[in-house]
């Protein structure tokens, strides 16, 4: 079996110059997160999660389409199931929670929903919308919770066309460090 971070290079070598209804790939994006993350004073683990969010949607061949048709393909579960094969639950459980951490967001700030893009607030749509009291109460019990909502937060930045982000290299000493559950040197950067 190849190793993981070799799979992770290897899905962003085919997928990272895919789009996901933003103008940014999702490789500059996911990149982008990072980098927020990182310039944030995140720690290492918390920076892996940031960088590969959306790595779901690299592992699902519908991934590009299914917004447009009224599908939720659940990505976030889909890549916190597959990348827990090589990495714990600091890294997986703000993955896993990202997108509730939106619809959280959008029930407790209701001026959050203004800041998203056309294409969150399509996926919020499918995703279940703001979440219900009830829903608010026990998201914010959820184990990474905190975390996730970080995540969240710099989801939403990274999508800016005109950055260069340097592409997910920059990050692979991180990534064998989160994925080791070693303490990580952050990238230069």
């Amino acid at each position: 079996m190849p190793d993981m971070l070799e799979e992770i290079r290897d899905l962003f070598a085919r997928h990272g110059a895919d789009h996901y209804g933003e103008g940014v790939s999702l490789e500059g994006h996911m990149v982008q997160t990072a980098l927020l993350a990182q310039a944030e004073g995140a720690p290492p683990y918390l920076i892996a999660a940031a960088l590969l969010h959306d790595v779901g949607h690299f592992l699902h061949p519908d991934a590009g389409t299914a917004p447009t048709e009224g599908r939720d393909l659940e990505h976030e579960a889909l890549g916190a199931a597959w990348l827990s094969r090589g990495f714990g639950p600091q890294v997986t459980a703000p993955i896993a929670l990202h997108v509730q951490a939106k619809r959280y967001l959008c029930a407790v700030e209701p001026a959050y929903f203004d800041t998203l893009s056309d294409a969150s607030r399509l996926s919020l749509s499918l995703q279940g919308g703001p979440m219900g009291p009830r829903e608010v109460e026990a998201f914010a019990l959820r184990p990474g919770a905190a975390d996730a909502l970080r995540l969240r937060r710099w989801d939403d930045l990274g999508k800016d066309v005109s950055r260069d982000h340097g592409g997910i290299m920059r990050f692979e000493a991180l990534l064998a460090a989160a994925r080791a559950d070693e303490p990580a040197a952050e990238p230069n950067g």
